[in-house]
């Protein structure tokens, strides 16, 4: 397989450890998220979006978005739940973290790694957003271990993924008790690599 990456993205970083998690091996190409510049001429032909991640498969099937890719990495792995209530919590999750968190959490921490300088009601509007969504993670982790079911899942490598960085953009986790100790529960799993590890 080959991998289309970026070191420092969240997005692509769930995917990567995934892929370590499940013991599978991608050749990586690097590609710069700030300069795009050669996105059409590198992956015009396998992403519309022209985004990273991008799979390609031994086949030659590419299959892009961080989320399309865990769900078919993880079928029929212990990281997809079985019980098809379950299977839609998962997604209710994944939905959730690139409506609500994605765009508010990681784009903050990219202006920041980037040192853009966003407009001042923009950039605020997302700080506001993404403690909004840190706030929905609280309330879910005050009573749960894990995302789904109680147990590690592909789930949680998604939200892990940006969560973790999240104080790169400024969104301090003091006041996240709960969220901390699940960042720390995904941590301690089998396999786990950290954002750093390419």
């Amino acid at each position: 397989m080959l991998l289309y990456t970026n070191a420092l993205s969240g997005n692509c970083y769930k995917v990567r450890l995934l892929l370590t998690q499940l013991g599978l091996q991608a050749e990586r190409r690097e590609l710069d998220v700030y300069d795009r510049s050669d996105r059409p001429e590198v992956l015009g032909e396998l992403n519309p979006a022209l985004r990273v991640p991008t799979l390609v498969l031994d086949d030659g099937r590419a299959l892009p978005e961080s989320g399309a890719i865990l769900w078919y990495l993880a079928e029929g792995t212990e990281y997809l739940p079985t019980d098809s209530f379950e299977r839609a919590q998962a997604l209710q999750w994944m939905f959730f973290e690139q409506y609500d968190l994605e765009p508010n959490i990681a784009v903050v921490r990219f202006w920041e790694l980037g040192g853009i300088h966003a407009d001042p009601e923009l950039r605020t509007a997302k700080v506001q957003a993404g403690h909004r969504a840190l706030d929905a993670l609280e309330r879910h982790f005050g009573a749960h271990e894990f995302l789904v079911g109680e147990r590690y899942s592909i789930a949680d490598i998604a939200l892990f993924g940006y969560t973790h960085v999240a104080p790169e953009g400024g969104f301090g986790l003091e006041g996240y008790p709960a969220v901390r100790s699940w960042l720390t529960r995904v941590a301690a799993q089998p396999g786990h690599i950290a954002i750093t590890d390419c």
